[in-house]
């Protein structure tokens, strides 16, 4: 992991690290630590949540390999009481994890070994589109289906669908243009800033993920792939 240069502006955004580790975790809160964040390295692996409880990150750094508890054990139960935003860690950096960290609920993904540069952009691009959004005032409407740019809530008949940063994230840029195909690499982007920092894959399993929840509240197919395009919404639901 490479060093960074310390930022002269400090933002006071409060990490939760969860590494085993000693090594890495010495090197990634030292290096965050002189970039202006809070760093809090956990010690107690069996009792994560009562840590989580009790400090209040804005972003947890979860690595998969731990003691007593996986990390997707632990992305599940931070799911079920808080939407802060979560980047998972690990040496397999494989589909098969990808995939599973983000069901679990998760929100990108580092694989090891890292640069410090990928891990702060990684975190800037994660806390930005998971907080932004808290200062728009405004409703996006595609036909019958509503996005709460606020809350960052779908609303379609009685039904309600609160969203991930990444979710949303998605669904703003494709609601805000339902008449034309958005291109993988423009969603991206937006996303994440740069392509050159996340696999091509986070962008599907966030998609396929987001169409399950659609789903639920029966929306089916108000996301549709345009091959070898991108992704656009649905002509029904535009008018």
């Amino acid at each position: 992991m490479q060093d960074f240069q310390e930022d002269e502006k400090k933002n006071h955004d409060r990490i939760m690290l969860v590494e085993d580790d000693t090594t890495i975790t010495h090197v990634l809160k030292r290096q965050l630590e002189r970039g202006g964040y809070e760093v809090f390295d956990t010690v107690d692996f069996e009792h994560v949540m009562e840590a989580f409880a009790g400090w209040k990150p804005d972003l947890v750094l979860m690595d998969l390999t731990l003691p007593f508890f996986n990390g997707y054990y632990w992305c599940s139960e931070i799911r079920k009481v808080s939407d802060v935003p979560i980047i998972v860690i690990s040496s397999a950096g494989d589909d098969m994890n990808l995939v599973m960290a983000i069901n679990m609920g998760a929100d990108d993904f580092l694989a090891k070994p890292f640069g410090m540069e990928v891990v702060v952009a990684k975190i800037q691009a994660v806390l930005r589109r998971s907080y932004a959004f808290v200062s728009e005032k405004a409703l996006c409407c595609v036909g019958n289906v509503t996005l709460d740019l606020t809350e960052a809530v779908l609303h379609y008949k009685e039904k309600e669908l609160k969203l991930s940063g990444n979710e949303f994230g998605i669904l703003k840029i494709l609601m805000k243009n339902p008449k034309r195909p958005v291109s993988r690499e423009e969603l991206m982007r937006s996303l994440w800033e740069s392509e050159h920092f996340i696999d091509d894959n986070t962008l599907t399993v966030n998609v396929t993920r987001l169409r399950k929840k659609l789903e639920e509240i029966g929306l089916c197919e108000f996301i549709k792939t345009r091959k070898g395009i991108g992704y656009q919404i649905r002509e029904e639901q535009v008018r």
